[in-house]
Formats: C-alpha cells, sequence, structure tokens
C-alpha cells in the first residue's frame, strides 16, 4: 500500500531550499500556481496569518521552518542568541492561535535547543529539527491512510460516497494529507464510489483545494454547498464524513474548521459514520475539554466582501474559523499511533502512552 500511496502523491505546499523557506501561495489555487520564498521569522509569521499556508500540520512546519531562520539571524547578531530568540518564539506562537501543531512543533524547536552538547552548532541542529517534524509528519500521513481504510473496509468493503470538509490534503500537511489521505487510499483500494466536498465558506477551501487536489489525481469528486449537507446525506446514500482536526482535547472533543460540529449532528440523525483523521501531534492532553480551545475569529470582511468588493448588507458579521465537535457525535479517531473508536479520556491517554488501539 505504502508505495502505492507515494506514486499517487502529486501535490505538495512546502519546500525547504538552500536556507529558504519555499511555500505554495494557497490563496491563489487553483487559478495559478505560485510559490514564494521567506528569509526570516517575521515572513514566515505574516504568511501563517494571511493564509498563504494553511492547515494544521502544515502551518507546524512552516513555525518550525520560520524558527530555524529566526536562529540564523539571532546568531548573525551576535550577544545572547537564545533570550532574542524568545520574541521570535511569541511571534510565530501568535499567527494562529487554534491549531496546536503550531505549539508543538515550536516546543520540539525549543527542547531540541535545550539539548545541544558543548561545541554543537544550534543553527544545524534547529534545521535538522525542522527538516525532522517535516518528515515525520508525512510518514504520519502515510500510517493514517492504512489505518483509516482498514477502518472503511471492516463496515463496509463496497465503493461508498464520501462527504469531506475544508482541505486535509497535502496543501494541509507535509505531504499526502490526513482526512483526504484516507481518502485518497480508500480511492486506491477501489472503496469510493464519488467523494463530495463540501464548498467551505468563507475561505473556499473545498471549492479551490480538495476538488482540485481530488480531480488532480483522478479521484471522482462533486463539490456541493455546505448547506446542502443534509441533503446529500438523506439522498445520496453517504456512508462517513471525513474530516481532519486542529486540536483534539483530552475527552476525544475536537476543534475544526467552522461547519464541522453541524456534520456530526446531520451524520447521527442520518445514521452516517464520522471520522476525524489527525496526527497525535493535533492532540492536547492539557485541555480537558472542547471548552478550553481558544476559537480564532478572523475579520467580517471575509464574508461580507470577494476579492475587496462589498456585496453584503451594511450589517456586522461573526465569523469564527473553527467549532467544536464534542467526542460523543464521533466514531472513531484516527491517528499515526493507532486508531480510537468512540473517544474518551482514557482511550487517548493509553493513545498517547503509545499502545496501539483498534
Amino acid at each position: 500500500m505504502r508505495e502505492r500511496l507515494l506514486a499517487a502523491e502529486k501535490v505538495k505546499a512546502i519546500e525547504w531550499q538552500e536556507g529558504q523557506l519555499r511555500l505554495l501561495d494557497q490563496r491563489r489555487l487553483p487559478l495559478e500556481e505560485v510559490w514564494s520564498a521567506y528569509d526570516s521569522a517575521a515572513a514566515v509569521a505574516t504568511a501563517i496569518a494571511e493564509m498563504v499556508v494553511r492547515g494544521a500540520p502544515a502551518i507546524g512546519i512552516s513555525a518550525a521552518y520560520g524558527l530555524t531562520l529566526a536562529l540564523r539571524d539571532r546568531l548573525a547578531e551576535g550577544g545572547d542568541w537564545r533570550a532574542a530568540l524568545e520574541a521570535d518564539y511569541k511571534r510565530l506562537a501568535d499567527s494562529r492561535p487554534t491549531a496546536v501543531n503550531l505549539f508543538w512543533a515550536l516546543n520540539q524547536m525549543r527542547e531540541r535547543l535545550d539539548r545541544l552538547k558543548p561545541g554543537e552548532d544550534p543553527y544545524a541542529a534547529a534545521e535538522a529539527q525542522a527538516v525532522s517534524i517535516h518528515a515525520s509528519d508525512r510518514e504520519a500521513n502515510l500510517t493514517m491512510a492504512q489505518y483509516g481504510v482498514d477502518v472503511i473496509r471492516k463496515h463496509q468493503g463496497s465503493p461508498q460516497n464520501l462527504l469531506t470538509h475544508c482541505n486535509t490534503g497535502a496543501l494541509a500537511t507535509g505531504g499526502f494529507g490526513t482526512a483526504l489521505g484516507v481518502i485518497r487510499a480508500a480511492h486506491l483500494e477501489g472503496l469510493v464510489e464519488r467523494v463530495y466536498a463540501d464548498e467551505t465558506r468563507p475561505w473556499l477551501q473545498g471549492s479551490r483545494l480538495t476538488a482540485w487536489e481530488l480531480a488532480g489525481e483522478g479521484v471522482p469528486v462533486t463539490l456541493n454547498a455546505d448547506s446542502s449537507a443534509a441533503h446529500l446525506m438523506k439522498s445520496r446514500g453517504i456512508t462517513w464524513v471525513i474530516v481532519g482536526a486542529d486540536r483534539i482535547t483530552a475527552n476525544g472533543d475536537v476543534a475544526n474548521k467552522i461547519g464541522t460540529y453541524q456534520l456530526a449532528v446531520l451524520a447521527m440523525h442520518h445514521g452516517v459514520r464520522f471520522m476525524v483523521v489527525a496526527p497525535s501531534s493535533t492532540i492536547d492532553m492539557a485541555l480537558e475539554s472542547g471548552e478550553e480551545i481558544p476559537i480564532e475569529e478572523r475579520a467580517g470582511s471575509e464574508l461580507l466582501e470577494v476579492n475587496g468588493q462589498r456585496f453584503a448588507a451594511e450589517v456586522d458579521a461573526f465569523n469564527p474559523v473553527f467549532d467544536v465537535t464534542p467526542a460523543d457525535l464521533i466514531d472513531v479517531i484516527v491517528t499515526e499511533k493507532g486508531v480510537v473508536e468512540r473517544p474518551s479520556k482514557a482511550k487517548l491517554t493509553a493513545l498517547m502512552s503509545r499502545k496501539r488501539l483498534h
């Protein structure tokens, strides 16, 4: 399976080349593919905040490279580089508040620098750690794809209609994808009749990114308005909703792109199974429940304007970027460490202790 998955991989969004971070500008897809180079932590933080790069794992990877760039600059300045680097940690951490992968990646970088041996090159150590975070995420996605396919096959072996939300593919990760990685793998195994992709307002990640990724790989995909999900579940034989996550709390509550919660409620009503696919770095055992997750709100202009042209009435807009799906609406969480069915604190604690759960 792994070789087939690698052969099917066509898209990437992050490159590290000769001391520069290169990002595919996802705001301009699918109309044009534009890569931009970044050589400072401030520039990377801006790219994250302005959605040049998005998706929880991709944000974390980009932040790791951003801190590597910051360290290079601090070393060149001379003086106490550790103290100076604190401002760069904060700048990157503040770029998006909800996705825990961002903080996980920055903590990984901090811990590596704290373990420097006498005479060891800090920049070389940081660069190697960032590259490792990137490569590990891609490997985790390949493992999750296999686990997810096994779950789908266990419940129904014939080709199925799947529904997904936002973008969780190679564009959102270090490569291949989380939820979309499972969907890709299921397609290779002959388990997919059709994928229905929510448009995912207001940034239209489903319309611009998910549909583009799937169509480019020959996966049958149909785009639908977010508000048509209940009708699809009722009339099109949807068997699974498969989504990613930006943060999972100790009890199994899941923060993901706004609109995920309502999909879970609808899935429960229609007897559709609900799968969350995310690396273990997304699990935040320090938070007891989803009530503690900071929910990012973005400018109302994202709802009121298109390309800077206002089309809405002169009213205020409420624009939360994420919502929280309670654990009791989730059938299964798939991670690279294993699979948790009907998530609970005890099961997630066991998972994070590296026990395999199926």
